[in-house]
């Protein structure tokens, strides 16, 4: 923000008693912070907080505007702890919220208690806490206040993307459904921006994981509402968000010049900002296109700058999610120790934060990239702990690599099982052979059981999770219509009725390649 500017707000303030001024400078701080403008709006609260970390000046004020300097103080040390990569921020961010929260309680002011949780609750998911996060907004939801009014908004749309997080994306869809009329009588564009950019994310998120393309279209569409108003607020971050979100979706849908196109305007958005929690959230979708490239030595390098800067600061769950691409490229690159150590550092990671979600990836991956190197008995507690952190994921794509990670250690331990026993018999003698137990004969046969059971889980999944859609399964499955069909009518017809018939639908206005 220019200085004359700055200037003009200060003296716009200048009136009123200590207590009123204090007010009437946290509400010009906060329309900044809106706009994504953190460092105009610590500049603004210069007169009584200066830096992250330093405790405001409240002396002399009333118990009302010692509030609101907290609140503001403390909601702007974590979203500038975000951006620059500063450890302990967001603790120290929620100590000061925390505070001022109490102070409203007392003061009976409801509408600021909600204002306060909400943002304590931005903190709880930057760390990765999304039960605490979503207890948080609870509270809020459950206060007798304006059903329409801004911090209501506010809660509804951060737990949707809580439970987006979560992978629990018929829920997110869901409430961003219900709130969606709420957020059209609405005259902020900031907030109207966060609820387009959410909605759409949720829509790509399921229309990739059930191959849906009508909620393809739709992301497209929600898209470009968050872009423009976004514009309208002028809130450059966030439409750095929407570019991003949009390179992830055609990363996914193997359009990848236009990926890095939108990667690129993210990226640049995020470096004019200075803001480096960003840029290195955008490195990670930047490496993830590289994998999907098979361009690993460039996905490697990348994904290693956004560990190392994500390291920095409290995003412990996006550090996470950076660990497991980084170690995704570290295996695909033969670098076998350096990917485990990566991927068993992203696990904890997540399992200390509570971020179940990523720490199921991670095990997940763990078996996807590197069964064949690791014993029997950690692969089944690997998949244990995969299975146990996503139980409530609601991503098909989820429940379609568990079961073929349990199909992976099922091979695995077949495979060790066969070579242990010809390491035996090429070693021992002709009567040590006889006296081997008849059932070292049944692995194959077994396997071929186990095979189809697993093939007809797998199958099951795909076609609960496209709604009985033989064309949507198939695809999401990696194998042709006709193909999944044959397979329905000759090995599994106890799974015929679950499928639907083919529906006709509109053409896409995007086509998957």
């Amino acid at each position: 923000m220019e200085l004359q500017k700055i200037v003009l707000l200060e003296n716009s303030v200048s009136a009123g008693t200590t207590s009123e001024r204090a007010i009437a400078v946290c509400a010009q701080a906060k329309e900044q912070e809106e706009a994504g403008e953190f460092e105009a709006a610590r500049e603004i609260l210069s007169e009584y907080w200066h830096r992250v970390g330093e405790r405001p000046q409240i002396e002399g004020l009333d118990l009302s505007a010692r509030a609101d300097v907290l609140l503001r103080v403390g909601s702007l040390s974590g979203w500038i702890g975000s951006a620059k990569q500063i450890s302990g921020a967001q603790e120290i961010a929620k100590d000061l919220i925390t505070e001022s929260i109490e102070l409203f309680e007392n003061l009976g002011l409801s509408e600021k208690v909600a204002e306060g949780r909400v943002d304590l609750a931005n903190c709880y998911w930057r760390q990765g806490a999304y039960d605490e996060a979503r207890v948080t907004l609870q509270q809020v939801l459950d206060l007798p206040f304006d059903q329409s009014g801004e911090q209501r908004l506010r809660a509804l749309v951060n737990s949707a993307v809580i439970e987006k997080l979560s992978l629990r994306y018929h829920e997110a869809l869901r409430i961003h459904t219900e709130a969606a009329p709420l957020f059209r009588e609405s005259t902020n564009h900031a907030f109207r921006g966060k609820f387009h950019n959410e909605f759409a994310t949720v829509l790509k998120n399921l229309g990739l994981a059930e191959q849906r393309e009508d909620y393809i279209d739709r992301a497209l569409v929600e898209y470009a509402a968050a872009s423009f108003h976004f514009e309208q607020a002028g809130h450059k971050r966030f439409l750095g968000v929407v570019e991003n979100n949009l390179g992830f979706l055609y990363v996914r849908l193997g359009k990848f010049d236009d990926a890095h196109t939108h990667l690129n305007r993210a990226r640049a958005a995020a470096v004019s900002l200075k803001d480096r929690g960003l840029a290195a959230q955008f490195d990670d979708t930047r490496a993830r296109a590289f994998l999907a490239q098979k361009q690993h030595a460039e996905a490697e390098r990348i994904s290693l700058a956004s560990v190392r800067a994500l390291r920095e600061g409290d995003h412990q769950s996006l550090l996470a999610e950076a660990l497991t691409t980084h170690g995704t490229a570290l295996a695909r690159l033969g670098r076998t120790k350096d990917a485990l150590v990566a991927l068993e550092r992203s696990l904890t990671l997540a399992q200390q934060v509570g971020d179940r979600e990523s720490g199921g990836i991670a095990a997940l991956t763990i078996i996807e990239e590197l069964a064949s190197l690791i014993p029997s008995n950690s692969l089944r507690e690997y998949y244990r702990m995969a299975e146990v952190n996503l139980a409530r994921s609601q991503h098909a794509g989820i429940q379609l690599r568990l079961g073929q990670c349990a199909r992976l250690i099922l091979a695995a331990e077949t495979s060790r099982e066969e070579g242990a026993h010809e390491t035996r018999i090429q070693s021992g003698t002709h009567a040590e052979q006889e006296e081997l137990p008849a059932t070292v004969k049944l692995p194959s046969a077994s396997l071929e059981e186990e095979v189809r059971r697993y093939e007809g889980q797998l199958i099951k999944q795909a076609l609960d999770a496209c709604g009985g859609s033989v064309t949507r399964a198939a695809r999401s499955l990696g194998i042709t219509h006709q193909g999944l069909a044959f397979i329905l009518n000759g090995r599994h017809k106890d799974l015929l009725s679950a499928r639907t018939p083919i529906k006709p639908r509109r053409r896409s206005i995007i086509r998957y390649r």
